[in-house]
């Protein structure tokens, strides 16, 4: 009973370190011609737009936490960015917050515009991802509520957040 109480707090702890669901990940693009396209969107011009990504949010709305997960049924914080980016923005992204990490230009967090990433360091070794909004608020998934949009003043997230970065 105590190992399976340890596995159960360590999958959780690692929330959106998460790995893709193998039954409905669909195959992310790693060709260099994706790589250029992300790496060269210009800045200046919003690829997200806020009234989508609040539609976006609407549909989603509540949808369960699930590790791994890529469904109404349940989805991580990895997985509601890559469905976001690729229903919204159209390329796929990575599917894992590591993935994620390592795209576009980081800013600074007072340069944020709506559709850049927000990433937070929620333990240890688990970090967790979101799409920011105006008003200094994201779109992520929450653990306990599912798909919601969280103030990044909240007394959990403002000491969590790590970095941004633009695509």
């Amino acid at each position: 009973m105590g190992k399976l109480l340890v596995l159960i707090v360590l999958l959780f702890i690692s929330a959106c370190s998460s790995q893709p669901d193998p039954v409905r990940h669909q195959s992310t693009i790693h060709s260099a011609t994706h790589l250029e396209y992300v790496s060269s969107a210009k800045t200046d011009t919003q690829l997200w737009n806020e009234v989508k990504l609040l539609q976006f949010h609407r549909q989603w709305q509540g949808t369960p936490y699930r590790y791994g997960g890529l469904t109404k049924s349940g989805l991580d914080c990895s997985g509601l960015v890559y469905i976001a980016y690729q229903d919204l923005v159209g390329p796929s992204l990575p599917r894992t917050v590591k993935g994620q990490t390592t795209l576009g230009k980081k800013i600074n967090r007072s340069e944020l515009q709506s559709g850049d990433l927000v990433f937070f360091k929620t333990t240890g070794s688990g970090r967790h991802v979101g799409v920011y909004l105006s008003g200094n608020r994201f779109l992520h998934v929450s653990t306990k509520k599912g798909v919601i949009i969280s103030s990044m003043d909240n007394v959990y997230w403002k000491p969590r957040y790590w970095f941004a970065s633009r695509i």
